[in-house]
């Protein structure tokens, strides 16, 4: 699958065009709707329910980002509908709901998030609804293992791997450190077979996203672009960026 051309045409915002100081939250509807008035394409993330809902945050926990606590996949994608996010009156949606939000009027960069256990409850059912909706999306996840489920889980749709040097946060603790380095380096690319990569800025410029782009021509997109350094590493050695903070 080639990845589509739109994703190098114009920046791409991280979470939405969000803006905390004007209540407007990460991954919330207020910052899709920021980005689509901004003809920003869309990055955001997703996450599993309790009762196998895939709904649009970036934490594993409430805490950070609503009024509420505790593990997202705790609570039903109706119960999550009703979290309002801490400063503002967005709730949480589901990711059908999100969808019919920015109604393709601009295109969506989707990230699978994992815990790196070998579930893919999440990544088949984001599969379901992305296969039912016409407009423009591409998927992405950290987990090689998703990358790879995803080429069968739904083949019309450009699969990226999201990637940096450096490994050692909580959220990859459940990973070995042979797997750390694989992820690092690239080495499941025979069975991942992205067909884009999104590395991290600061890592730039790196050997694995390197080869990918000029030896095969994969698309590179850089996270997260938040200033002028950042801006002049992403146009340096990738093709498009993922940003936040400013408006390019």
């Amino acid at each position: 699958m080639t990845a589509p051309g739109w994703m190098t045409a114009r920046p791409i915002a991280h979470r939405g065009l969000h803006d905390a100081a004007r209540g407007v939250i990460e991954n919330s509807p207020s910052a899709a709707r920021a980005a689509v008035a901004g003809d920003f394409g869309i990055e955001c993330d997703v996450q599993l329910t309790a009762d196998g809902e895939a709904v649009v945050f970036h934490d594993f926990v409430l805490d950070r980002l609503t009024v509420a606590s505790g593990r997202v996949d705790a609570h039903s994608a109706a119960a999550l509908g009703t979290v309002v996010m801490r400063g503002s009156d967005d709730r949480i949606l589901a990711l059908q709901a999100f969808l019919d939000v920015i109604a393709g009027k601009v295109p969506l960069v989707l990230e699978i998030k994992s815990r790196f256990d070998g579930d893919m409850r999440l990544a088949r059912r984001v599969a379901d609804v992305v296969k039912a909706s016409p407009f423009p999306i591409v998927l992405k996840s950290f987990d090689p293992r998703i990358v790879t489920a995803l080429k069968t889980l739904t083949p019309d749709h450009a699969r990226g791997i999201v990637a940096m040097n450096d490994y050692s946060y909580p959220d990859y603790d459940t990973c070995s450190a042979t797997e750390k380095h694989a992820m690092a380096n690239l080495l499941h690319f025979g069975e991942s077979q992205p067909d884009f990569v999104s590395w991290r800025v600061r890592d730039l410029p790196s050997a694995a996203p390197f080869l990918c782009r000029r030896a095969l021509g994969l698309p590179l997109m850089t996270w997260t672009v938040r200033n002028a350094e950042d801006r002049a590493l992403s146009a340096a050695h990738a093709d498009q960026m993922v940003f936040e903070g400013f408006v390019p």
